[in-house]
């Protein structure tokens, strides 16, 4: 074989090879543009969280600049979308009072909500001798005295969008309910237990993804 034919069965080759490489650079193109156009048109709505109630199992703020506590939430989150469902990769609960976190993070098992589904939690989250910073202890303590406190029940987590067979990257999730809580003789708790009061909430949360 000469020379000249050498070089053209490379030439050959090369075009073969450049055809192969711009169709699978072309069909990722269609690929990816037609996932965004569907995005785009679709625009995944941001679930809806409300909590309906509080139970409060122990409250004791007696040690100075420490703080007990064990609550039962009662949490449930709606997915508004007509054709996208929501993967629950990680929910972490906690209470925070005056924007310091005062119980420990318990984690909701991860789930996957579909097109207007509705779910509920009632996970419960709690704090032994957490220490509270010496200007909000004075702050509850004079909440308790008056009989009205407000925390906020807080859920940090991870989720993804799945529209038809593409599932998103994770976004992160971040949800803050205010629950106000009436302690002392003017509760309008329910006892449901020994020491154990309900209270009925019904309260809409904040969301951010």
């Amino acid at each position: 074989m000469s020379v000249k034919e050498c070089e053209h069965h490379k030439g050959k080759k090369r075009q073969i090879f450049r055809r192969i490489f711009w169709s699978i650079i072309v069909f990722l193109f269609i690929v990816l543009l037609t996932i965004l156009i569907i995005w785009a048109i679709l625009r995944p709505t941001k679930p809806t969280f409300i909590l309906q109630d509080v139970t409060v199992y122990a409250f004791n703020a007696t040690v100075p600049n420490f703080l007990t506590t064990n609550f039962q939430v009662t949490l449930s989150s709606r997915n508004p979308n007509d054709h996208i469902g929501v993967y629950y990769d990680r929910l972490d609960t906690y209470v925070t009072y005056r924007s310091q976190q005062v119980t420990y993070r318990t984690a909701i098992p991860p789930s996957y909500q579909g097109h207007k589904e509705f779910d509920v939690w009632s996970p419960f989250v709690y704090g032994t001798n957490v220490p509270v910073a010496p200007f909000n202890f004075v702050g509850l303590t004079q909440d308790q005295s008056t009989g009205n406190l407000i925390v906020t029940v807080k859920i940090d987590g991870r989720v993804r969008w799945k529209v038809g067979a593409f599932i998103s990257g994770r976004y992160h999730l971040y949800v803050r309910c205010p629950a106000f809580i009436s302690l002392g003789p003017r509760s309008n708790g329910i006892v449901v237990g020994e020491n154990a009061v309900k209270y009925q909430l019904i309260q809409q949360c904040s969301v951010s993804v």
